[in-house]
């Protein structure tokens, strides 16, 4: 059996023995098809099944589930079929394979991260990376999604907007518009800046990436850990923001005295402070959801979609 984990940067697979057991793994491109189009993520899959097959006993594939980036309509739907179906094909993996329907699992990237963060595919998945985003499915099969509008318009509680926030706190200590925080002389030092007015040139000119801003989440979580009231707000209010989309997910699905978990994905999580904060607000609204870290890797989760 197979599982695939297809995003915007980069697509893994794992061949997984019927017993549960991970007998390989494989790495491939970007697999998005919005954004590279279908034969180049055709393509990126190919690679990361052949990579997860080698040196994989030479049986038939019996099952794969797919989670992929980018597909969220019926329309879609139809377009990684007749991939799969394509793929069946290719000369490198010869007569391995020859599913029927009922042996292939297509859903999008969020199902996945519930599904292997939990191992099933009820609970809610809270996802604070570059991005962020909340995802449940109950146990009628009811689905929920929030927040997930991209960094101009939203993604509140992710690493690019805890970094953003950071910086911006920084700049108006700088100007005396705020109080004073440890932000301002932090991100010059580890942006090695000679002064903060040297944020515009870089920023703007040189044209720093989403993904890296998001990397400066870490300054804003070390300032916290130190002490700083600024930086403490910041990841307070991320903590607000992410429960507010954890809400929105779990109260229309789950009942107020029914027990579901709730999985942390993403490294904004890696803030012990950002973490607590979210879980201490979120027992008091949901007392009976358990928070969890992954229990396994999307990729792990899109075999299991084949399962359930």
């Amino acid at each position: 059996m197979l599982g695939v984990d297809g995003g915007g940067t980069k697509t893994a697979c794992v061949a997984i023995a019927p017993s549960g057991e991970i007998l390989g793994r494989g790495e491939g491109g970007p697999s998005n098809y919005q954004s590279v189009g279908v034969e180049a993520a055709e393509a990126a899959i190919a690679h990361a099944i052949s990579g997860a097959l080698a040196g994989v006993f030479e049986g038939r594939i019996g099952a794969i589930g797919l989670g992929l980036a980018g597909v969220g309509r019926s329309r879609d739907l139809e377009v990684i079929r007749a991939s799969v179906d394509r793929l069946q094909q290719r000369p490198e993996f010869g007569d391995r394979w020859q599913l029927s329907p009922d042996k292939i699992a297509i859903a999008h990237d969020c199902a996945i991260a519930l599904t292997g963060g939990v191992g099933a595919n009820v609970g809610v998945a809270t996802i604070a990376g570059t991005g962020a985003i909340a995802y449940g499915r109950n146990r009628h099969g009811a689905t929920r999604r929030s927040s997930g509008w991209g960094y101009l318009l939203g993604d509140e509680g992710s690493a690019y907007w805890i970094a953003l926030a950071g910086l911006r706190a920084a700049v108006r200590a700088e100007d005396g518009r705020s109080p004073a925080t440890a932000l301002t002389e932090a991100f010059r030092q580890h942006l090695e800046l000679d002064n903060l007015q040297s944020l515009i040139e870089l920023v703007y000119r040189r044209g720093l990436t989403v993904k890296e801003i998001a990397a400066h989440a870490a300054i804003v979580d070390r300032c916290a850990r130190n002490g700083d009231a600024i930086a403490l707000d910041i990841l307070d209010r991320a903590a607000d923001e992410l429960l507010l989309a954890t809400r929105a997910v779990f109260a229309p699905l789950f009942n107020p005295d029914e027990p579901f978990e709730v999985v942390t994905i993403g490294g904004a999580w890696k803030s012990q402070i950002l973490r607590d904060r979210f879980c201490q607000n979120l027992h008091q609204i949901a007392p009976f959801a358990s928070v969890i870290w992954p229990r396994h890797e999307p990729a792990y989760g899109a075999a299991l979609l084949v399962l359930s």
